[in-house]
């Protein structure tokens, strides 16, 4: 498509792109698994997991959607050839449309607690915020009415387009959560006892190296890149044709690392502070943080409840980039296969997506028979996308690449033909054929309990 719009800039590019990976994987998700898998020794592997691993699962996607210049569907169906390849395009598709739905729950959750702290409702003892965020998840009218709100958001964004839309949107919302950030580690770094939680992050402890805490940081690296959910694939299809891939998956995976680890810096210093424990594992932001932040700041009552709300409204931020990008997999997809207006795929999605949400939101509580086989069909969207298809679809597409493509397409790709020196081509491939596929197979075989 030669007159697919495009990013207007490079900053655009590298934040809206950043923004994909940026999100909750990153502020929610990240701090608890590297409180339960060591803290210092899991960032160290994450990060080499990032470079080694990430970098080129990233340049991959890059490769197929900047070449396809279409959805994601498309461009693995255009470079497959009529194969079943193609097959991988739509399971991105999937994986991102299923994610959509669940993900903005916990993004609804982030609003919720907003609105909670703006009128006074998170005060209390560690019980009160245990039976807070239960009585919330198993609510039938709050998650769902919120999931609904953050869709709408997100649907606000996306119809106007990539420059004016995602584009736009990402240069006000990265700038505001990277401020919001500082402004949260440098209070929680000034606690007492806070060098206690800088040294948890930052003075490995070689002893607790495991199989688990390897394939932990392995799966988290993957998880918060937004590999294998369309996602980078999609937005490369916006990408100019000058657009050096492995700088900018390069400065996306920094980015990423340090929104991680000042993820790190924020909340670990403040639960040493006060002597939690920092294996508080998923339930660490709704349940552990809140009294955290409450108590870290007993003496400035004020000051805890400005960082509280501009915590919340911090993970509202990251998770909103992150729905922006999984939302427009879905939006380009219908938008070009149905040939239709963006305004009409957009409100498919939302309201598709929507529904989604709710019935994984009533299957916390609210409603019963939304359980199967023991978890909830929030738990069964999480481990099937999460645990399945992700891994599975990257793995394909790692072996699409390094297998199946020509090397020549895939190295006009990399050097933006020939006007790149490519230095890092030969590794890059080598990667991609056998370290990336084995890893991910790694990952796959130990969430399935293969490997335990």
């Amino acid at each position: 498509m030669s007159d697919r719009v495009n990013f207007g800039s490079r900053l655009g590019i590298i934040l809206a792109t950043a923004g994909s990976a940026v999100g909750l994987g990153n502020v929610w998700r990240f701090p608890y698994m590297a409180g339960e898998n060591g803290g210092a020794v899991f960032i160290i592997i994450y990060v080499a997991c990032v470079i080694l691993l990430g970098i080129p699962c990233m340049i991959s996607e890059f490769i197929v959607g900047r070449h396809g210049q279409a959805n994601t569907a498309r461009a693995y169906r255009s470079l497959s050839g009529g194969t079943p390849w193609a097959l991988i395009g739509y399971m991105g598709v999937l994986t991102g449309f299923l994610i959509t739905g669940y993900y903005a729950v916990v993004s609804g959750w982030c609003l919720q607690y907003i609105w909670a702290s703006l009128i006074g409702h998170l005060n209390g003892d560690p019980e009160y915020f245990r039976t807070y965020f239960s009585e919330l998840a198993s609510d039938p009218v709050k998650p769902v009415l919120w999931t609904v709100i953050i869709l709408g958001i997100t649907y606000l964004i996306i119809e106007h387009g990539v420059r004016d839309g995602i584009e736009r949107a990402s240069k006000l919302l990265m700038p505001t959560l990277f401020i919001l950030l500082l402004i949260i580690v440098g209070a929680s770094c000034m606690l007492p006892n806070a060098d206690k939680g800088i040294a948890f992050l930052f003075k490995p402890d070689f002893s607790k190296i495991t199989s688990d805490v390897f394939l932990g940081a392995l799966g988290q690296s993957f998880y918060s890149l937004s590999i294998a959910m369309g996602c980078l694939c999609t937005y490369a299809s916006y990408f100019s044709k000058s657009t050096n891939l492995t700088t900018s998956a390069a400065q996306i995976a920094v980015i990423d690392c340090m929104v991680a680890i000042l993820a790190g810096l924020m909340i670990f210093p403040a639960a040493f502070s006060v002597g939690v424990n920092p294996d508080s594992g998923p339930s660490l932001i709704f349940i552990t943080l809140p009294n955290v932040f409450q108590q870290a700041f007993a003496s400035v009552p004020v000051l805890g409840y400005i960082i509280s709300l501009l915590f919340f409204v911090l993970l509202s931020l990251a998770a909103l980039t992150s729905l922006m990008s999984l939302h427009e997999v879905s939006t380009a997809f219908f938008q070009e296969e149905m040939r239709i207006s963006r305004k009409r795929a957009a409100l498919i999605v939302t309201v598709s997506t929507s529904i989604i949400g709710a019935f994984c939101s009533l299957s916390l509580g609210a409603v019963d028979g939304l359980a199967f086989f023991g978890k909830s069909l929030f738990d069964w969207f999480d481990f099937i996308t999460g645990q399945i298809f992700l891994p599975v679809v990257g793995f394909l597409t790692c072996i699409f690449i390094g297998w199946f493509l020509p090397h020549k397409l895939v190295h006009d790709e990399f050097t933006n033909w020939g006007t790149l020196r490519g230095r890092f081509f030969h590794t890059y491939i080598f990667l991609v054929k056998y370290v990336c596929p084995l890893a991910i197979l790694f990952i796959f075989l130990h969430q399935l309990g293969f490997l335990n």
